[in-house]
C-alpha cells in the first residue's frame, strides 16, 4: 500500500458512511477500484485514506481525501462542496445516504 505525505496546511474531506456487514468486503473493494481513482484523478488531491470499522451487522468506512485548496475540492465536489458526492453503484451498497461531509483544516502535523 502506498503511504503519503500531507502538507500540514492541507484541507481534509470526511464522509463516513454504512454498508451491510455481508456487503463490506465487496463494497471495499468498489471504493479501491473505482472511488480512489476518481479521487486521485482531480487536480490538486493530494491522496485518500479509506477506514473500515466492522460492528455487529453492519460496516462503517470513513474517507479522508487530503486536498491543496478549497477550490481543488470544489473541482471534485461542485460548488456546494459540503454536500457529500454519491456513485451510482453506492445504491447496493449503503444504508443511508448522509447529506453532508466536514472539511478541517489541517493546522499542525508531525510526519516521518
Amino acid at each position: 500500500m502506498d503511504s503519503i505525505k500531507v502538507p500540514c496546511n492541507s484541507i481534509v474531506r470526511i464522509w463516513t458512511g454504512e454498508t451491510p456487514l455481508e456487503k463490506a468486503d465487496e463494497y471495499e473493494k468498489f471504493l479501491a477500484e473505482r472511488a480512489i481513482p476518481d479521487y486521485r484523478s482531480v487536480s490538486g488531491n493530494l491522496g485518500v485514506v479509506i477506514m473500515r470499522r466492522d460492528l455487529d451487522n453492519r460496516s462503517r468506512f470513513t474517507i479522508l481525501t487530503f486536498w491543496e485548496s478549497l477550490e481543488a475540492i470544489k473541482s471534485f465536489a461542485g460548488e456546494d462542496y459540503e454536500k457529500a458526492k454519491y456513485y451510482p453503484e453506492d445504491k447496493e451498497y449503503l444504508l443511508d445516504f448522509p447529506e453532508h461531509v466536514e472539511h478541517y483544516k489541517i493546522t499542525a502535523c508531525s510526519q516521518s
